[in-house]
């Protein structure tokens, strides 16, 4: 059986270029450009560009680099070359290739850098996206009339359309210095059935990581049968970053063949849908709990991890099972109207670039993985003790890691002391920090004191769960 490459087991320089490779077919892969002015404007040979077509409609982006090919022409030029050419042509919209080469010549000249070529000036610009050329040489208007519009319109069928937004949350919770604080919401929902994919609750402003995780989840099958919602979407509309976890998740998209487009600064993006979620959730399920910041203060707060499951709750037995007063429809019976079968990953690990990389890497010893005082170990990580290996993972439930060697995926470690136990880095912390309030005498709070009494609280959690749904199973389905 071939072996399933994934992009986490490439270098960051080897999905650059492959990214460099994706911008040159994909004006042929959208029906902008026919394949002999590819071939005029790219200086690659038609064997090459269909070689790419090939590999790419095959493995995604993967197949832009699974083989090591060094390609004519592909020269390295000082990313201040490259950034001075790009300003020459977006800051001035009407001057002429040989004019920018020119002006290239001369800044190099003053600044002691190694001068381009006429070919490798006109490789540079065809590289700057289509989006950006309009916004930079017509202006907003140009821009959004060209692209923002298919976001304005309704998605035909699930899955068409996500969109990933966030806001900050109308309710205080007690943060892990016992302190009330307003957590922020990150969700991913089909723009088609306004079922929520994918969500994120936690303090902190959103970032690009935060995204990722949220997506990670939204595409990924769910544990619990009744959060059916899942796959790859067409078009996944979000928020820019310039960080690399931006860039990865641009490499996942591509790799996946999805459409990514980032929305811009202070520029309203028809996000009416997403607007009118948040809207909900303040009327059906924020109201009514304590520390919702428009009813009187109390004196009883939630912690972080008692919203997110109430949060849960409400989305998967309210939510998704109300007819939407738009559509008419229930979310989750439209998401998955007509057998609708989700367009899915080959695997998991498909998705591990948006997980959040350790950046040093961690010795194997003989009783396993030492992270976040914790111990990981898995039956085959035997063979590896005295090596080095990298770790990512998902801040949400860190009672397993993803451990990969030289890039390539290994085995999913699990922690000794949370074996069962789905546990955040947030709840850790939280204990952590509720123990040394109480013990301020003490110098240092033990990881396994935090970890026993964490399980303590999910085992009477679970069990006073378990009792309330034997005792309500009729009336909880009926309200359903």
């Amino acid at each position: 059986m071939k072996e399933h490459k994934v992009l986490a087991s490439f270098s960051d320089e080897e999905r650059e270029k492959a990214m460099k490779k994706y911008q040159i077919i994909s004006p042929y892969l959208e029906g902008q450009m026919p394949l002999h002015k590819i071939v005029a404007h790219s200086n690659y040979s038609i064997r090459t560009i269909r070689y790419w077509l090939k590999h790419y409609r095959d493995n995604g982006l993967v197949g832009l680099l699974a083989k090591q090919r060094r390609d004519k022409g592909d020269m390295e030029l000082d990313e201040k070359v490259r950034a001075i050419v790009k300003k020459l042509f977006l800051t001035n919209k009407n001057l002429s290739l040989a004019t920018i080469h020119r002006k290239t010549i001369t800044w190099c000249k003053e600044n002691k850098m190694r001068e381009p070529s006429y070919y490798q000036v006109r490789k540079i610009i065809k590289e700057i996206p289509k989006q950006l050329e309009t916004l930079a040489h017509k202006g907003d208007r140009a821009y959004s009339n060209k692209y923002d519009l298919i976001y304005l319109r309704e998605a035909e069928y699930s899955n068409k359309i996500w969109q990933a937004d966030h806001t900050m949350l109308d309710i205080e919770v007690i943060n892990a210095k016992g302190l009330p604080e307003r957590p922020w919401l990150t969700v991913v929902i089909d723009d088609n059935s306004r079922a929520i994919a994918g969500y994120y609750i936690d303090f902190g402003n959103p970032d690009t990581l935060r995204t990722a995780l949220t997506l990670r989840q939204a595409i990924w099958r769910k544990e619990n049968p009744e959060w059916m919602i899942c796959g790859i979407p067409e078009i996944f509309y979000t928020d820019h970053g310039s960080d690399f976890t931006s860039k990865h998740l641009e490499q996942v998209a591509v790799d996946l063949k999805m459409e990514l487009s980032f929305s811009r600064v202070g520029v309203p993006r028809g996000r009416g849908k997403v607007e009118r979620f948040f809207r909900t959730i303040n009327t059906m399920f924020l109201q009514e709990l304590p520390g919702f910041i428009k009813n009187k203060k109390t004196i009883k707060l939630l912690t972080l991890e008692d919203l997110i499951t109430r949060f849960h709750d409400w989305l998967l037995t309210t939510y998704h099972n109300k007819v939407h007063s738009t559509t008419k429809q229930k979310p989750i019976e439209m998401w998955n109207q007509s057998g609708f079968l989700p367009n899915m990953p080959i695997d998991l690990a498909d998705l591990d670039l948006l997980l959040l990389h350790v950046g040093k890497g961690r010795i194997v010893h003989s009783d396993g993985i030492h992270f976040l005082g914790l111990k990981y170990v898995h039956p085959n990580l035997s063979a590896f003790i005295g090596e080095t290996v990298e770790i990512r993972y998902d801040p949400r439930d860190i009672s397993e890691i993803r451990i990969f060697y030289n890039r390539e995926f290994l085995y999913n470690a699990i922690a000794t002391t949370f074996e069962g136990y789905s546990v955040s880095l947030k709840e850790i912390e939280s204990e952590r920090n509720k123990q040394r309030r109480k013990l301020s005498k003490e110098l240092t709070i033990s990881t396994q004191s935090v970890i026993e009494k964490i399980k303590q609280e999910k085992n009477s959690g679970q069990s006073k769960k378990k009792t309330i749904d034997q005792q309500s199973k009729l009336k909880r389905y009926w309200n359903d």
